[in-house]
C-alpha cells in the first residue's frame, strides 16, 4: 500500500500555473529549437551535415527509451521541484556545452553529450505536464492541461524558427546557446513551484526498484481508457508525422515553395487556437477520452479534402482547419492521463505516452519518405485514414468489457470546495489503488 502523499499546494509565492507555462514554454522551445540548431552548426562549423544528423538523433532517441527510467525515477524522488527544475537546467547547461564544442572537439564526445540531455528529456515533456495535477485543484485542470497543450504548440513554432533566424544572422552556435540559457531559467523558475515533499513508501531516495520501470506501462495496458486514448494517439500520430514529407510534396505540386513550411505552420497555427478554444469552453471534459476520439476524427476530414483542393490557399486552409482539431485532441489526452493515471505512476504515464507519440510520428515520417514516389494525394489520404482508423482502435478498446478501474473519477460539484488534484473532497485518495490491477506498483 502506498504511503499517503501531503501534495497539498502551500500558500504565499508566485501563482503556480503562470509560473509553470513560462517554464515549460522555455524548456519545450529549446527541445524543439536544438534540432534545427544542432544540424546548422555542425554544418557551419564542421562542414558536416551528417554529424549535425546524428546529434538530432542522439538527443531524440532517448526522448523515448529513457522514457521509463525518467518516470520511474520521477515517481520515487521525495523532492520533485529539485529533481524537475535540476533536470531541466542541466538539458539546458547541455545545450550550451554543446554549443561550445561541435567541431571543435571530437565527435564522440558531443555524440555522447547529446545523448546525455536527450535522457533527461521526457521530463521536459511528459515529465513536466505530470505535475499539474499537483499544483492544481481537480476543477481548475482541463483549462490547465489546454494552456500547456499551447506551450507544446508555441514552442513547435517558435522554436525552430528562433532557431533558424538566430543561425542566421548571428551563427548556429550562440543561437544554441541562446536556446540552453532558456532551457536553464526554466529550471531555475520550476524550483519556485509550490510543490510539496512526498512522504511516506513513494519516496525512495530516487532509486525505483527494477518492477517500478514497468508499473507505467503495465497501467497503460490494464486500464481501459488509457489504453485506449495511448494506442489511439499513437496510432494517430503515423499521420501527423508524414504531415512535413506530405507538404512537400504538395509544394511541388502546386509550384508554390513557402507551401514547405507554410503548410505546417497553418496546421501548427490550427493546433494553437483549437488549444485556446478549447481551454475557454472544454466541451466534453468529464470523458476526456471520448473527445480524443472525436478530435482524431475531426482531424481525418480536413485533410481528406486536401487532394481536391484545387489551390495551394484552399489546402493551407484545410491543414489550418486539421490542426484545429488536434488542439482539443491532445487537451484532453493530457487530461484522460492524469484522471486515469494512479500517482504512483503517473509521471511514467506521462513520458511513455509521449514517448510513444514520438516514435510513431517517426515511424510515420519514415514511411511517408520511402513511399514518397506515390505522389502528393495517396499520402495524404493514407493520413488521414490513420486518424480514422486510429479512431477506430480507440472506440475498440473503450468499448471493451470495463472494470471498476475504469471508471472517471468523480467530478466535483460546482460549489463544492477543491482539494488538490490528487486528493478530492469525499473520495478516496489518487495515490490509493482502486482496484486489483494497480496493486504491486505503489
Amino acid at each position: 500500500m502506498t504511503g499517503a502523499t501531503d501534495c497539498a499546494p502551500r500558500t504565499g509565492g508566485p501563482p503556480a500555473l503562470p509560473v509553470y507555462l513560462t517554464a515549460a514554454a522555455l524548456a519545450r522551445t529549446a527541445d524543439e529549437g536544438a534540432r534545427v540548431a544542432l544540424v546548422m552548426l555542425a554544418a557551419q562549423r564542421a562542414d558536416s551535415p551528417a554529424l549535425g544528423g546524428a546529434l538530432v538523433a542522439a538527443l531524440m532517441v532517448p526522448h523515448v527509451a529513457a522514457a521509463p527510467v525518467a518516470g520511474a525515477l520521477a515517481d520515487s524522488v521525495r523532492r520533485r521541484r529539485l529533481f524537475h527544475g535540476g533536470g531541466v537546467a542541466l538539458y539546458g547547461i547541455a545545450l550550451a556545452a554543446l554549443a561550445a564544442l561541435v567541431g571543435r572537439t571530437g565527435d564522440l564526445v558531443v555524440l555522447v553529450l547529446a545523448a546525455a540531455a536527450g535522457c533527461v528529456a521526457p521530463l521536459l515533456t511528459g515529465g513536466l505536464t505530470s505535475l499539474l495535477g499537483e499544483l492544481l485543484p481537480k476543477d481548475r485542470l482541463t483549462r490547465a492541461f489546454s494552456a500547456d497543450a499551447v506551450s507544446y504548440n508555441l514552442a513547435g513554432i517558435c522554436g525552430p524558427a528562433a532557431a533558424a533566424a538566430l543561425g542566421t544572422a548571428t551563427g548556429a552556435g550562440l543561437a544554441l546557446a541562446v536556446l540552453g540559457a532558456g532551457a536553464t531559467a526554466g529550471g531555475l523558475l520550476l524550483f519556485s513551484l509550490r510543490l510539496r515533499p512526498r512522504s511516506g513508501t513513494r519516496a525512495r531516495g530516487g532509486r525505483p526498484r527494477p518492477a517500478d520501470l514497468l508499473s507505467g506501462a503495465a497501467v497503460l495496458v490494464r486500464d481501459r481508457p488509457l489504453r485506449s486514448v495511448t494506442w489511439a494517439s499513437s496510432v494517430g500520430q503515423l499521420g501527423v508525422g508524414a504531415l512535413p514529407v506530405v507538404s512537400v510534396l504538395l509544394a511541388r505540386r502546386y509550384d508554390a515553395p513557402w507551401a514547405t513550411g507554410g503548410l505546417m505552420t497553418a496546421f501548427a497555427m490550427g493546433a494553437l487556437a483549437g488549444s485556446l478554444g478549447y481551454a475557454y469552453r472544454p466541451v466534453g471534459a468529464e470523458r476526456p477520452e471520448r473527445v480524443v476520439l472525436w478530435g482524431l476524427l475531426g482531424t481525418a476530414v480536413p485533410l481528406a479534402a486536401v487532394p481536391w483542393s484545387g489551390h495551394v490557399l484552399v489546402a493551407t486552409v484545410l491543414f489550418a482547419a486539421a490542426g484545429f482539431c488536434t488542439g482539443p485532441l491532445f487537451s484532453a489526452l493530457l487530461a484522460s492521463r492524469e484522471r486515469y493515471a494512479p500517482a504512483a505512476a503517473r509521471t511514467q504515464v506521462f513520458t511513455l505516452g509521449a514517448g510513444l507519440k514520438s516514435t510513431f510520428a517517426a515511424a510515420g515520417a519514415a514511411a511517408a519518405g520511402a513511399l514518397s514516389g506515390l505522389g502528393a494525394a495517396p499520402l495524404v489520404l493514407g493520413t488521414a485514414a490513420c486518424q480514422v482508423a486510429a479512431a477506430a482502435v480507440g472506440r475498440l478498446l473503450l468499448t471493451s468489457r470495463r472494470t471498476r478501474g475504469d471508471r472517471p473519477a468523480p467530478v466535483p460539484a460546482r460549489n463544492a470546495p477543491s482539494g488538490p488534484a490528487g486528493a478530492p473532497p469525499d473520495t478516496v485518495p489518487s495515490d490509493t489503488p482502486s482496484d486489483s490491477s494497480e496493486k504491486g506498483h505503489s
